[in-house]
């Protein structure tokens, strides 16, 4: 039997493209927090960072005190978007098909994404994917991204060392964070990050289509030696 190995993905701008929910909460959140309008590539390239965080880096001159309280706006903006019956954050093309390969390749799969729980339990239910991963990570039990508090403990329910971790993102957050647990840092292009970015936060491969996802990682898994984890 091959020894286990565990396919962690990023969320926003990887599975799903919410770019467009994301980018339209944090502009209501700004008008009724009476901040003006944000620029919707700044709201893009914070995108895969925790909520409390990516405030921060769109507002650093504002207080910790303001940063949470366009957090909390942001949140009820969301969840107003999301119950409108237009409301549609699709799967990236051939992410279900994907998922479904490397599962019967033998992988385990998990998510580790800075949205909230809520966000993702909805985001699951929506897209029909409850049940298919065996470890979530969210922004509400971790630090955000890029520690590597998300795959560390991804690995450990798992009852894996990190080298058998594979993180599949679209941002440098997600490539640092993967390179600080010691796990392989896989880079998608369809996201909302740059390709020199990838790269220079340590991808060790971009992908430019899920057709390539079930190959690629078989490859780059096969470098790293899948030790037992230590006791």
């Amino acid at each position: 039997m091959p020894p286990l190995r565990l396919a962690m993905f990023d969320v926003d701008g990887t599975l799903i493209d919410s770019q467009h929910t994301i980018v339209s909460a944090m502009t209501m959140a700004w008008g009724r927090m009476g901040l003006g309008i944000p620029q919707p590539d700044q709201v893009r390239r914070i995108i895969g960072l925790s909520l409390v965080e990516a405030c921060a880096m769109l507002l650093p001159w504002a207080s910790a005190a303001t940063h949470r309280a366009v957090a909390e706006a942001y949140k009820s903006a969301f969840h107003t978007l999301r119950v409108k019956p237009e409301h549609d954050d699709p799967l990236f093309p051939g992410a279900l098909a994907a998922l479904d390969r490397l599962e019967a390749d033998g992988w385990l799969l998990g998510l580790a994404t800075g949205k909230s729980r809520r966000g993702v339990e909805a985001m699951l239910e929506t897209h029909g994917l409850r049940g298919r991963f065996v470890t979530i990570q969210t922004a509400d039990e971790n630090p955000s991204k890029p520690d590597p508090s998300m795959l560390l403990r991804a690995a450990n329910e798992c009852g894996l060392d990190p080298a058998a971790v594979v993180m599949i993102g679209d941002t440098s957050y997600d490539m640092a964070m993967a390179n600080a647990a010691r796990a392989v840092a896989i880079g998608v292009s369809w996201g909302y990050q740059s390709l020199d970015e990838l790269h220079s936060a340590g991808a060790r491969v971009v992908l430019d289509s899920f057709e390539q996802l079930s190959r690629t990682l078989d490859l780059v898994i096969g470098e790293r030696p899948c030790v037992p984890p230590q006791s």
